[in-house]
């Protein structure tokens, strides 16, 4: 017969308002994985320093300034009143996001603000053929391969709203939200904010273009013609040295 000396002594969960007849799990074995099936805990790759933070922000500032200047271009060029009112709204907003970005650069000895603005290569190609410029001989955007005769010219209006909403931007999006990834939350929170400001913007901005170039295909020379400018383009960034976005990262930031 079976006495309460022979029974499993229960350990009562001191939780208020639970079970009391339930008992705790015992604690796992000495030697015993803690993390169970789930696998090793996941360490967050360690937060971007000043000077990383600095370039990225002047990055933004130069792309976005940029692009406000593109644009702005072809909204003075396009014969097409609904697309000139398009561009010129959007081309307005880069500048926001430009001016901001230069309030967010880092403020530290020896930093020029001036200095820190500017393009990596894949940025910079990619602008470059945006505005149908040969990208340059030397320095940011020379790695790009050259295309035809290396002067590929400015393409019709309809690839080049192509390469904006299909390429730079959903690129320049992936670079923010990546960028968001790595914050430390502690000391970035004024990048965090003006990231989340500009992101919004750019994934609004991104969904209004896409809209309208598939208004504007109509004919399948226009299906050709954008796509063949796609092509050019999104070889050119990635022949630049792109990767994940367009902005350039530290090897430490993950890219998932």
């Amino acid at each position: 017969m079976t006495t309460d000396a022979d029974r499993p002594t229960v350990v009562a969960a001191t939780v208020p308002g639970a079970d009391l007849t339930r008992p705790v799990p015992a604690a796992p074995a000495s030697g015993a994985d803690p993390d169970g099936p789930t696998g090793p805990a996941v360490v967050p790759p360690p937060p971007l320093d000043l000077a990383a933070t600095a370039a990225l922000v002047g990055e933004y500032r130069w792309i976005e300034g940029a692009l406000y200047g593109t644009l702005g271009e072809w909204a003075a060029d396009t014969p097409v009143a609904a697309v000139q009112i398009h561009l010129d709204g959007q081309s307005l907003r880069h500048a926001w996001h430009a001016d901001l970005w230069a309030e967010r650069l880092p403020v530290y000895a020896g930093a020029d603000p001036d200095a820190l603005t500017g393009p990596s290569p894949a940025a910079a190609v990619a602008l470059s053929l945006l505005s149908g410029v040969a990208p340059p001989l030397e320095g940011p955007g020379s790695t790009w391969p050259p295309a035809d005769d290396g002067s590929p010219g400015r393409p019709g209006a309809l690839p080049l709203l192509a390469g904006l909403y299909r390429v730079v931007l959903p690129r320049l999006i992936t670079s923010y939200e990546r960028h968001l990834r790595a914050l430390n939350p502690v000391s970035d929170g004024p990048v965090a904010r003006a990231l989340y400001l500009v992101l919004n913007d750019e994934i609004e901005d991104w969904r209004a273009g896409e809209r309208l170039v598939q208004r504007l295909v109509t004919r399948p020379h226009d299906v050709a013609a954008v796509y063949d400018f796609l092509e050019r383009l999104e070889s050119a960034v990635v022949g630049a040295g792109a990767r994940s976005g367009l902005a350039l990262f530290p090897e430490s930031v993950a890219d998932g």
